[in-house]
């Protein structure tokens, strides 16, 4: 009998939107959001709340339940809202993810409803993981509340817990079904999450955008705590989630299928240094130190100049981040060591597959990319960042 060739293409649609007061009851955007997939009658609606942002805003449940009532033709709560940590703990933690599942299978969410997380992106992960993983795919609807979940994480297709030492070692590819940016939220952060995001733009305007890369040199000012420009962040994030989401849209590899991940520029350091500094590193930060590094490695080995990089390294400082962490030197002489910072490459390779890639700078906004790597050299570019930047370190 001859084999059966089976091929078949699936189109999938989802809205990012930007927005204030996205739970004032005359806002439309997570009605529509919701009506879009109603075939009839409200749908019951399960909400998971990131605990970080409820202690900023304790009157979120009331708003959300006004909006509810409002809007009662096209939804439905379903119970109480679930109250989740916020950051890595809840994704190291199976408990939150299975305290989700066990919500949907208990209060009758099924895949005709929706699952509403509002949170970092750190929440919207765990708790998308949960949703997509239940009746093999529940519809979610992330309200992202942090600079990094709106221009990046929560755009994006991803959805993941952490668990055998690494991160995001169990997840997903499954879309949200819309995606909520209510600007509002990011006024609530303190000064290290209001900066944290602003590494993922850094790192996709240089390997995508070179204007982008030069209004960031030129609102640095604006951006920067204490100035805090709400004008100014918007446009950052609105810009870099639109790369983001471009990218995953015309890249031809939306569920990393290769061993290329052009979005991950600098993430194989920044991962495992988060695991070294047992996440007291936030994800952005850790991810400006790990661009910083693969800039000046990729300088070391005649990649990219000298005044490219410069202007790199002082857009970061400018921004207010420390590129230096003491992790970074923690025995750098034997890569197989597990407070090795060169772990982090096998780890990397691991996570996607194939043969290692790492994409580095010949100059902002071009890139190219290398599968074997020389670690004196990183050693090198350490002792670099150590001279440079250690009088001002982030917490150990």
């Amino acid at each position: 009998m001859e084999p059966i060739s089976q091929q078949f293409a699936v189109t999938y649609r989802y809205d990012i939107a930007f927005t204030r007061g996205l739970l004032n009851p005359a806002n439309p955007h997570l009605a529509d959001a919701i009506r879009r997939g109603a075939e009839a009658g409200p749908r019951r609606t399960l909400i998971v709340l990131d605990a970080g942002v409820l202690a900023f805003r304790p009157g979120l449940v009331r708003e959300i339940e006004a909006y509810a009532a409002a809007h009662a033709d096209v939804m439905t709560l379903a119970g109480e809202p679930i109250v989740v940590p916020g950051g890595e703990p809840s994704k190291n933690d199976p408990a939150h993810s299975e305290r989700i599942q066990r919500a949907i299978a208990e209060r009758g969410i099924c895949r005709h409803s929706f699952v509403v997380i509002v949170g970092g992106g750190a929440v919207l992960d765990m708790a998308g993981y949960a949703a997509s993983t239940a009746h093999r795919g529940i519809r979610h609807i992330r309200v992202p509340t942090t600079v990094l979940a709106q221009n990046d994480s929560g755009v994006g297709v991803k959805n993941g817990i952490n668990a055998f030492a690494s991160k995001n070692f169990l997840g997903t590819f499954n879309p949200p079904w819309a995606v909520l940016n209510d600007l509002d939220f990011l006024d609530d952060l303190d000064d290290r999450d209001w900066r944290a995001g602003m590494a993922e733009a850094v790192k996709v305007a240089l390997i995508k955008d070179p204007a982008f890369f030069a209004f960031l040199e030129q609102e640095a000012g604006r951006l920067a705590p204490p100035a805090r420009n709400p004008d100014a962040m918007a446009q950052l994030v609105y810009h870099c989630a639109r790369l983001h989401a471009t990218h995953i849209a015309t890249s031809g590899d939306p569920f990393e299928k290769g061993s290329s991940r052009p979005l991950d520029f600098g993430h194989w350091a920044a991962h495992r240094l988060e695991s070294l500094s047992r996440f007291g590193l936030r994800h952005g930060e850790a991810v400006a130190i790990g661009i910083a590094l693969d800039c000046l490695y990729a300088n070391r080995i005649g990649l990219l100049a000298k005044a490219p990089l410069e202007r790199i390294l002082t857009l970061f400082t400018d921004l207010g981040f420390a590129l230096y962490h003491p992790a970074l030197s923690d025995h750098l002489d034997d890569a197989a060591h597990p407070r090795s910072l060169f772990k982090g490459l096998a780890e990397f390779r691991e996570h996607l597959g194939g043969q290692l890639t790492i994409l580095l700078l010949e100059g902002i906004g071009s890139t190219c990319e290398v599968h074997e790597v020389d670690l004196a050299t990183y050693r090198d570019a350490i002792g670099v960042l150590e001279e440079r930047f250690s009088v001002r370190t982030m917490p150990v």
